[in-house]
């Protein structure tokens, strides 16, 4: 079992910027691919930005490309989002997820990720 927690959620105004960040813990000795999706009111989760878990690759929507960077640290299964130039459309829950048993592939796919987070609101007013 692993579990994600994800915080550094909260509010700004359009074209601030916020940083999340994501732990994931509870199987030792693993490193993990890990990614973030974000649900808004009313609209089916969406993928935003993954990593691989060597962090040799990245992966980013296109909506959020050159605004948001996704880093981890080199020995920890802890990741972060940094989000600029946010946008009110960018407002949603982030949620943070892990990926154990999936191949090296559709890093976009959230059937792709075996452990979520609860999520943490991100609100961009304009």
């Amino acid at each position: 079992q692993v579990q994600a927690v994800e915080s550094g959620g909260g509010m700004v105004q359009a074209g601030g910027s916020l940083r999340l960040s994501c732990v994931a813990s509870g199987r030792a000795g693993g490193r993990f691919g890990m990614g973030w999706f974000r649900q808004a009111p009313g609209l089916e989760r969406e993928f935003v930005s993954a990593i691989t878990w060597s962090g040799d690759r990245t992966y980013y929507a296109d909506s959020v490309k050159g605004r948001f960077t996704i880093s981890r640290e080199s020995s920890e299964n802890t990741v972060y989002l940094q989000m600029n130039s946010l946008k009110p459309e960018d407002t949603a829950v982030y949620y943070c997820a892990v990926r154990v048993f999936a191949p090296d592939r559709d890093y976009d796919k959230a059937r792709s990720y075996d452990y979520w987070g609860q999520g943490t609101q991100v609100t961009v007013s304009s």
